[in-house]
């Protein structure tokens, strides 16, 4: 094998959650890749990570790819990827990267570390004996088909949301899954702000009003907990 790639978890929000580990790969390797090279200079700069750093983001990611196996192979380097927060390739860039990395014999690893949708599942109060992580949901097309079938789904759901697209989601969740469905909506988390609600969707949708919730938010569904209301 000639040079390595390693895909290193960030933290979601508070900088103290990052793992020595994380940090000393970032101190020894030869260049750094990341989302937006805005967002990942003040977190190297609170580690004191002094690493030539370039951006590889969704817009960018199929046409520099090659570039950059080509260069890891031939120059012998250890590259390190980061996304704005959490887990390269969980709903961010990191995949093609992956997958370019295994496809020309790159030694490839990624470290455990923060991930966003693992403590807003643990603290849900849902039962998450069994789980599927559904990410983002399609803006537009497919997005009224994908939520039925969660509402068919036997295990706890899981998606990421936007925060000017939270109240349309608890709706639709109401809508098609049943407004007694229960969910837990998680945001800021690991920040100054953390809040979680938990309860019938309806609730809950009543409970937030007309506030304007900020932050990533992450909801966890229980299909099985819906009831008729007819």
């Amino acid at each position: 094998m000639s040079g390595k790639i390693s895909l290193i978890p960030t933290p979601i929000g508070n900088l103290e959650d990052i793992t020595f580990r994380a940090v000393r790969y970032l101190q020894e390797a030869d260049i750094i890749f990341c989302e937006d090279t805005r967002v990942s200079g003040k977190l190297l700069q609170h580690y004191q990570v002094s690493k030539p750093l370039k951006s590889l983001h969704a817009y960018n990611e199929h046409a520099d790819i090659s570039k950059i196996i080509e260069q890891c192979t031939q120059q012998n380097l250890h590259i390190c990827y980061i996304s704005d927060a959490g887990t390269p390739g969980i709903s961010d860039p990191g995949y093609l990267l992956a997958k370019a990395a295994i496809e020309h014999n790159i030694l490839l690893e990624c470290l455990p570390g923060a991930c966003a949708f693992v403590p807003a599942l643990v603290i849900s109060g849902l039962p998450i004996h069994e789980f599927k992580f559904m990410g983002f949901l399609p803006p537009k097309k497919g997005r009224k088909a994908k939520l039925e079938l969660i509402a068919q789904e036997k295990c706890i759901c899981i998606l990421y949301e936007s925060p000017h697209k939270i109240n349309t989601l608890l709706k639709e969740i109401s809508e098609i899954c049943g407004p007694q469905t229960q969910i837990s909506l998680s945001r800021e988390l690991s920040k100054l702000f953390e809040e979680t609600f938990r309860g019938a969707v309806q609730e809950i949708i009543e409970v937030i009003g007309e506030r304007k919730l900020k932050g990533e938010m992450v909801v966890c569904i229980n299909p099985n907990s819906k009831h008729d209301s007819k």
